[in-house]
Parts: structure tokens; C-alpha cells; sequence
């Protein structure tokens, strides 16, 4: 294929690997070069994601067919990949059993409320998946942080979360806590890239431009939720997510491994990357040893 005939369709159409030799071989532009290898490597990666989105259409019928309910959480600093990975998650999905909750500030009404009140009218009914793109558990670092409850609410908050949960799981209800973790030079260059990119700074709001100056204040938060909240029948799960695709790719493997459906394809390796998805207590172990914080508060 000449690289005049590249120029003039979309690089994202270069799909052939036999193709993509050549193009290596004959083209002497480094840049485009680049740009080619980029592309070719997104949409093999999109690939790749969709054979596990298959799977999650197979789980959500599993779900529907046995009345069965399901929670995901998906918790992380800003800019650790959660909208990401939820949009791959969501893809494919059947629009009639799954719903994306993200809620907004509470109202006055909803602040005179029990405090999971809100977040319970959210939850799934038979045969329906609930993923909260953030949860209840701002109360547990954004809001302390920030200053938007006081120490009492935050304190009866820790207290009481634990046993919330095990209550839903004793209902029967598939229940999961994903933690996007995501480093401060990685973080911070996906906020300079929100401040440069005129698509993406929609996405940069005032609190954002806080979270590098607080980053000590949101470990430490971090550090206690992790620690407290993480229990033998409601575990954390934490999948560090520097590199988007592969935190996307082992999210979706995290949740397909939580529910024993049906019609399972056995020639896919559904284990995940043990470099990824760790444990709340290793979290800690790495966070005891490198963070400069005071990790007894």
C-alpha cells in the first residue's frame, strides 16, 4: 500500500497487520509513523475489550434470567480512569438491565435524610446491574477533605458503612467495590491534558484543580477507608490505573469473575493481571512504605 493511499483515508482504517508491515517498511515519516503505530494499537486494544464485552451481555442474561441483582462501585481520585472504564464496561451492554448512577450534590431535603437514603432509591431491581460512578463513599474522602460534612458524619459514616453492606450481600445481592488507583505524576498529567485539550476540559472543574495541592490530605482518607472498610465479605478490589487499557481490561475480567454465569467461554483466561488488581491489604503495605503521611489519623 503507497503512503499517498494512506494520507487519503482515515488512519483508524488501517486494520491489516500485513498493511501495517509495509506502511513501517516504505514510510520515512517518523511523526506518521507514530501516529499509525497509535492507531493500530487503540483499535487492537478495542479488540481486545470486546471479547470480554461479549461476556458481559452473557452475565447480564444470567442476571435477568435467575432475578438476580447486582452492585458495582467504582471509586478512585479524579482522573484515575473511572468514566473510562465505565463507557468499556457499558458498550454493549443491554440498555434495559443496566443503569450508570453518578449523583449530584444532595438536596436540602436529601440532606435531612438518612445518608445512604438517596443512593438506596438507586438500586437495581430483578435481572438489573446498578454501577455507581462514584457511591456513598465520598462521604469517606471527598467530602471530609473538602469540608462538605462534618467530623460526626464522617466518623458515624465509617462506623456504620461495613455493616450496611453486608446487609445488602445477605440479601442476595452480587455487591462490588472497585478502586481506581491511579499515581500523582499520572494524575497530573492527565489534568494538563484536560487543561489543553479543548474536548476534554469540560471535564476540569474547580475542585480538580485542588486535587494535586490535597493529594496528602486524600491519602490519608484513603489510607482509613482502605483500612476500615475493607472486610472479609465486602473486600475492596484495587486496580492500579496508570495505563487505561489495561486498568479497563482486567475491571471488566474483575467483575465477570464475581458472578458464576452461564454459557461462560472457556477458551478466554479470565484471570487477572496480579501487577493490576490487588488487594486493599497490599494497597496498604505500598502505601505504608512510600507515602509521606501520617497513616495513624
Amino acid at each position: 500500500m503507497k503512503i499517498e493511499k494512506l494520507y487519503d483515508k482515515e488512519i483508524s482504517d488501517i486494520l491489516e497487520y500485513e498493511d501495517f508491515i509495509k506502511v513501517l517498511k516504505e514510510n520515512p515519516d517518523e511523526n506518521f509513523l507514530k501516529e499509525v503505530h497509535r492507531k493500530y494499537q487503540y483499535r487492537s486494544q478495542e479488540e481486545a475489550l470486546r471479547t470480554l464485552q461479549v461476556e458481559l451481555i452473557k452475565l447480564q442474561d444470567h442476571l435477568e434470567k435467575h432475578n438476580e441483582k447486582m452492585i458495582i462501585l467504582v471509586e478512585g481520585r479524579d482522573a484515575s480512569g473511572k468514566g473510562g472504564a465505565i463507557r468499556r464496561i457499558t458498550r454493549y451492554m443491554n440498555e434495559k438491565h443496566y443503569r450508570v448512577v453518578a449523583l449530584g450534590k444532595p438536596s436540602d431535603v436529601e440532606r435531612s435524610q438518612w445518608y445512604f437514603q438517596r443512593y438506596v432509591q438507586q438500586f437495581p431491581k430483578a435481572g438489573e446491574i446498578v454501577i455507581f460512578d462514584r457511591s456513598w463513599y465520598n462521604r469517606s474522602m471527598v467530602e471530609p477533605v473538602f469540608g462538605f460534612c462534618t467530623d460526626k458524619q464522617y466518623e458515624t459514616f465509617m462506623n456504620t458503612v461495613t455493616s450496611f453492606e453486608e446487609d445488602l450481600i445477605e440479601h442476595g445481592i452480587h455487591f462490588l467495590k472497585i478502586y481506581f488507583s491511579v499515581s500523582k505524576e499520572e494524575q497530573s498529567n492527565r489534568f494538563k491534558e484536560r487543561e489543553e485539550n479543548p474536548l476534554k476540559q469540560w471535564k476540569l472543574s474547580e475542585i480538580d484543580l485542588q486535587m494535586q495541592e490535597r493529594w496528602n490530605e486524600f491519602t490519608e482518607k484513603k489510607y482509613r477507608m482502605l483500612k476500615e472498610t475493607n472486610t472479609e465479605k465486602s473486600p475492596w478490589t484495587i486496580i492500579r490505573s496508570d495505563d487505561k487499557f489495561v486498568a479497563r481490561y482486567n475491571a471488566i475480567k474483575t467483575i465477570l469473575n464475581k458472578v458464576d454465569y452461564q454459557r461462560r467461554d472457556s477458551r478466554i483466561d479470565f484471570s487477572v493481571d496480579p501487577e493490576i488488581v490487588i488487594t486493599a491489604e497490599k494497597e496498604l503495605e505500598i502505601m505504608a512504605k512510600s507515602s509521606k503521611i501520617n497513616i495513624n489519623k
